[in-house]
This record gives structure tokens, C-alpha cells and sequence, in this order.
């Protein structure tokens, strides 16, 4: 969070931290650790110079790309949404296309903006997160500071 914050002048908007079951992982990956983080940004940023700042944070942490899809990592910071912004480039989906159905996004999100509707939805995070079926999301933590 800390190195987060190092990429706004605005505080950051922050759920709880919230353990999830893998979804779509090698077998045996063991639960993961969610958050969303709301990052007000700067006139000039892009989605993809913010894109860019956060997979530089993913490489100082640690994370290796190997290319294996969902696989176990130590950190994924994803880029969920940009304000109205889309895009389909082979580097950038904006909004994430599967962020509407999954309990590990919405669940973080709904805590910090329920009332938001992602680019291309009609129904708030509040209202998709009501009509996913149940799943291991349980939160650890309350909000980090």
C-alpha cells in the first residue's frame, strides 16, 4: 500500500484485505490474498503509463513472468478500471473483462464503491456482486492504513 501511495499525491481509497480461493489456478494453488485500491491519478496519466507503474511495482516485489496463465505469484497488481476509459489492445482490456464476475474483485470493491458502474455494465458492483453465486471470500483484515 505504502509503495502504492508513492503513485498519487491524493490519499488512496482502500478495501480490507479479503481471502479468496483460486479461481481458474494450477491445482494445489493455495488461497489468495485481494484488495482494490482506488489511485486518484494525475491529469497527465494514461491507462497504460499507470499500467506500466504498476507491473514496475510487480517486478519490485518480486514477481516473475513466465508466461503460464493464473499461476501463483507475489503480487498482481491488475488495472480493474480507468474511469470511462476502454481499450482492447493486446497489452491493456479496459475495463478488466472478467472483473464484473468475479466475487475476488467485486467483494474488495463494493466495500470502497458500491454505487460504481464499470465501463459497458448497466448494474453497479453492488448488484453484480449480489447476483454471482456464493464463493469463499472472506475478509481478514479491515482496511489497511
Amino acid at each position: 500500500m505504502a509503495r502504492l501511495q508513492q503513485l498519487t499525491d491524493q490519499p488512496l481509497v482502500k478495501s480490507s484485505l479479503w481471502e479468496t480461493e483460486p479461481v481458474d489456478c494450477p491445482p494445489g494453488t493455495r488461497p489468495f490474498i485481494n484488495a482494490v485500491v482506488g489511485i486518484h491519478a494525475s491529469p497527465t496519466e494514461t491507462p497504460e503509463s499507470l499500467l506500466a507503474k504498476l507491473q514496475q511495482i510487480e517486478d519490485e516485489f518480486g514477481r516473475l513472468r513466465t508466461g503460464a496463465r493464473n499461476e501463483p505469484r507475489t503480487l498482481d497488481l491488475d488495472l480493474i478500471a480507468f474511469g470511462d476509459e476502454t481499450r482492447q489492445t493486446p497489452e491493456l482490456t479496459l475495463p478488466h473483462p472478467r472483473a464484473h464476475l468475479r466475487r475476488f474483485v467485486l467483494e474488495p470493491l463494493a466495500e470502497i464503491a458500491p454505487e460504481l458502474v464499470l465501463p459497458g455494465q448497466i448494474l453497479s458492483v453492488r448488484e453484480l456482486l449480489a447476483r454471482l453465486p456464493p464463493a469463499h471470500c472472506k475478509r481478514i483484515e479491515p482496511t489497511p492504513t
